[in-house]
């Protein structure tokens, strides 16, 4: 069955892969720490400890040493940065996705081809898994809901299965602020308990995400500890979709600001949204002061809107932006866009849509102090950095931090 899974839907395409006999390292690890416990008493999250390469360390340190950890989307911006950086770190990882990266490849990363849709291939590629980053997604601003659904509500809930099915005892999922989007509803200087999700989510990609969230989030206990990230626009060197997207259009004058551009946001420099993921990694385990929460992840330097675009539009050589479109007038293109791109069968992404005017005219910036506090979250990057190295880079060649 497995060697028909290989050639179907789960087809290994990288021999570097490696399967191990599922769980040995996580059982003599965890009992380790069971036993240590009864010895010595000890019941808080602080005091637990695993052993590793040495007689013992903190689980905020290399946790048993070099692990086996898979990456969903691992040939994604986001998730190319997780692949490199878990690397770097000496773990073994492979990433589960539908198609083959030669710089995966480079990097050492196995890889496994298959669709998150498919149960059987999920459960496949998570064999032998000591945690996973779930960062594979459907994005966008348009497209049907059933092909969100499937992405994002029934790949999740496959990944939590397979992530019981096979013992792994670590899940961390990529979410996306989005979910507590509310309209115009300002956000400021909040942390992710202080906001709740939002309500009439009439973007297929916030909705699904907010049902995959809450499905993992509620999968936290004894068994499996989960943790979900809300990175807020994530931006830097190998981005292929954002800013190249915005640059075209701003060097073919057709990028407009919506409103006046003074609403602060918030926005994650590609190192900072990976370090955030390694260190929730780190820190996560069963009654870990992180697990079964979600937080707002970011450079936590909110910049005026137009301010933001046009630093970024100029470390590409981009033009700045200067006309813009009042909210109202945004708005009502936004919904005759949504209704006549159906009605017409008209090809492509719609050019705008109303909650795209929403979430650029409204104020978005978050509290760190929660990731700080629950698992030591600092940025390393600032944006003025972050810039810079936007600057003088091309894609993939900007080592993470470490």
């Amino acid at each position: 069955m497995d060697g028909a899974l290989r050639n179907r839907s789960a087809r290994v395409v990288d021999s570097e892969h490696r399967t191990h006999p599922p769980g040995i390292r996580r059982s003599v690890c965890w009992s380790l720490l069971a036993l240590d416990s009864r010895l010595h008493g000890r019941t808080s999250t602080q005091d637990r400890q695993v052993g590793c390469g040495r007689l013992w360390c903190r689980p905020s340190e290399a946790r048993c040493g070099a692990m086996k950890l898979l990456v969903t989307g691992g040939g994604g911006f986001l998730g190319q940065a997780l692949c490199r950086g878990l690397r770097a770190r000496g773990h073994e990882v492979v990433s589960f996705q539908r198609g083959n990266y030669p710089v995966l490849r480079s990097l050492g990363v196995g890889q496994i081809r298959g669709d998150l849709a498919d149960p059987q291939a999920v459960r496949h590629a998570l064999a032998g898994i000591d945690a996973v980053f779930h960062n594979a997604a459907k994005a966008g601003a348009w497209g049907s809901y059933d092909s969100y659904h499937q992405a994002n509500v029934v790949g999740t809930q496959n990944v939590i299965e397979a992530c019981r099915a096979t013992g792994v005892p670590r899940l961390i999922y990529t979410s996306t602020p989005s979910v507590t989007h509310r309209a115009t509803n300002p956000v400021e200087g909040l942390g992710a308990d202080e906001v709740p999700y939002g309500d009439n989510l009439r973007a297929a990609y916030a909705a699904t995400k907010a049902i995959a969230e809450r499905a993992v989030l509620a999968a936290n206990d004894a068994q499996l500890a989960t943790v979900a990230l809300r990175p807020r626009l994530i931006w830097g060197p190998g981005d292929n979709h954002l800013l190249p997207r915005l640059a075209a259009r701003a060097r073919a004058g057709r990028l407009r600001m919506v409103g006046d551009g003074s609403n602060l946001v918030d926005s994650t420099y590609i190192d900072n949204a990976a370090q955030a993921h390694f260190d929730a990694f780190e820190h996560l385990a069963v009654g870990a002061a992180c697990a079964g929460k979600a937080y707002f992840i970011s450079n936590g330097e909110p910049l005026p809107m137009r301010e933001l675009l046009n630093r970024l539009l100029a470390a590409v050589d981009a033009p700045a932006v200067t006309r813009s479109l009042p909210f109202k007038t945004a708005y009502r293109i936004g919904a005759v866009c949504e209704t006549l791109w159906p009605l017409l069968r008209l090809p492509g992404e719609v050019p705008l849509t109303r909650f795209l005017v929403e979430q650029l005219c409204t104020p978005h910036w978050y509290s760190m102090q929660p990731a700080r506090r629950d698992f030591g979250y600092v940025p390393r990057i600032s944006i003025e950095e972050g810039l810079q190295r936007l600057r003088s880079s091309s894609s993939n060649d900007i080592a993470i931090t470490g």
